[in-house]
């Protein structure tokens, strides 16, 4: 029976009216669930689950499925509804989970940072297949994500010496030369411009590598000044790894990265970057529906980096604030943040200071971007308004057309292409619309993004949905089928 992730309970049962609620507004068949459901636990390497109908039909009637049925259904329901859909959501026991593999709330010291990080990277090359810890991972949201990031704001007290001092000729074995650290930051480098130009399928498992090369560094005696610097570097080495994680669709395991990147941002003493990685969990938050969410992340960002981000991080991060307040239905408030973040990029241009290689990304193309994609959701929130749309039009091609000259950034490309498309749509303009998709599908195929797919299928089944009958939507469905047919990712 457990090769079938049944219960094992003959006990009386009731129908599951959650999951049933959820099952009939997804449109799956009985038989495509089942599917769905066997196909993600090959990935996962749950070769013993083999889900039929009558089984899924059991579900609905009120059997409760052993792990890990119940966190393979919340990651598709998730990713189905573009929102969190907790196993509790479905009506389902979620098995228990140990600490130090589940949940955000972790310890704030810098030891047990290191051994998370480690642990956690160990984990994810072991088991290196999509959603490598889909039985014990949950994506948190609410106070439950929000209040154990305020925390990154609390000082952190002196650590105390558990250890005798180690002698000199220890700390020469353990001790990184400054050639050795500057080579370990120029590969962090080497690896976002990999993520931008080829998308988050192509370089996770290095990126994870290399994290995980990073905390064994920090277990070895390092002078102090040593230590915060690879801090700093296993900070962003795991949000480049959120991010990538997020560009392929591993929820749960991007906010874990993200999780603790935050953490050796604080260990390294870097509010910036701290504030980025916050921005970095603000856009997953969006992603996945949650745009209040998306606001308090931001907001901590802003607070906790006021007064020594410089402009151009400061720029994106109104720029997110914008999205947030677009997707939660508040017109005023994203435009005024829209100006915010034009208005202090300009400011850019004319600081002292270099920016750090993991802003460096948002430039005025981006911003464009940022703004239009806010404006663009604004007149999804509005019911399709057209006024908003039009809003969005012009910058959106100012983006387009300068993101078209970047080579270095064709994931961004890409995105911005399908948002143009999108805008084209709400305006009733089908034919640009399908052009501009067909434009996506060209960049996409070059770019291996989940993220990117994604939109690409759901900016086509709108164009079905409203202009089914067009000669252009009907090619364009087409050429979908041919160039971004439905494959697994591998990571």
């Amino acid at each position: 029976m457990g090769g079938n992730g049944g219960s094992g309970t003959n006990a009386e049962k009731r129908p599951n009216e959650l999951l049933g609620s959820w099952f009939v507004r997804s449109g799956w068949s009985k038989g495509e669930l089942a599917r769905q459901v066997n196909r993600r636990a090959r990935q996962l390497g749950a070769n013993h689950i083999s889900t039929d109908t009558s089984r899924v039909r059991r579900w609905l009637d009120g059997e409760n499925p052993r792990e890990p049925i119940p966190r393979i259904l919340s990651e598709l329901f998730s990713e189905r509804f573009g929102c969190v859909v907790a196993v509790e959501d479905l009506g389902l026991r979620a098995a228990h989970q140990a600490p130090s593999v589940s949940g955000v709330d972790l310890p704030w010291t810098g030891p047990q940072t290191v051994a998370l990080i480690s642990e956690f990277s160990r984990s994810d090359l072991m088991l290196a297949r999509r959603g490598f810890l889909g039985s014990s991972l949950a994506l948190s949201a609410g106070p439950a994500l929000i209040e154990p990031m305020q925390r990154w704001l609390v000082p952190s007290p002196p650590a105390p010496r558990t250890e005798p001092e180690p002698s000199p000729a220890a700390r020469r074995a353990g001790r990184l030369s400054r050639p050795e650290l500057d080579l370990l930051e120029s590969t962090t480098v080497m690896f976002r411009q990999w993520d931008a130009q080829c998308g988050g399928g192509l370089r996770r498992k290095a990126v994870v590598g290399q994290l995980h090369e990073v905390t064994d560094l920090l277990q070895e005696p390092q002078s102090e000044a040593t230590t915060r610097r690879l801090f700093k570097v296993a900070a962003e080495l795991a949000e480049l790894a959120g991010w990538m994680s997020y560009d392929i669709g591993l929820q749960p395991t991007a906010q874990k990265y993200f999780v603790l990147a935050l953490h050796a941002a604080k260990e390294a003493g870097d509010k910036p970057l701290g504030s980025y990685v916050l921005s970095s969990m603000s856009r997953q938050m969006i992603h996945l529906g949650r745009p209040d969410d998306a606001l308090e992340l931001i907001h901590l960002a802003q607070y906790g980096s006021r007064d020594c981000a410089g402009p151009r991080t400061q720029s994106m991060l109104y720029a997110m604030e914008a999205r947030a307040y677009a997707n939660m239905g508040q017109p005023g408030k994203c435009k005024r943040a829209v100006r915010m973040a034009e208005d202090v990029f300009a400011d850019a241009e004319e600081w002292d200071d270099p920016d750090p290689d993991w802003i460096r990304f948002f430039n005025e193309a981006e911003l464009h971007g940022e703004n239009s994609h806010s404006y663009r959701d604004l007149a999804y929130v509005a019911g399709r308004s057209p006024t908003y749309a039009s809003l969005a039009e012009p910058v959106m091609r100012r983006a387009v057309d300068l993101f078209a000259t970047d080579t270095e950034h064709q994931r961004s490309y890409a995105l911005n292409l399908i948002g143009m498309a999108t805008v084209h749509l709400l305006q009733r303009e089908p034919e640009q619309g399908a052009a501009m998709a067909k434009e996506a599908m060209d960049v996409a195929r070059k770019v291996r993004s989940e993220r990117v797919n994604t939109r690409i299928r759901k900016t086509v089944d709108t164009a079905v949905r409203d202009f089914g009958g067009l000669a252009e939507v009907v090619d364009l469905t087409d050429q979908l089928a041919v160039h971004l047919p439905e494959t697994a990712e591998a990571v």
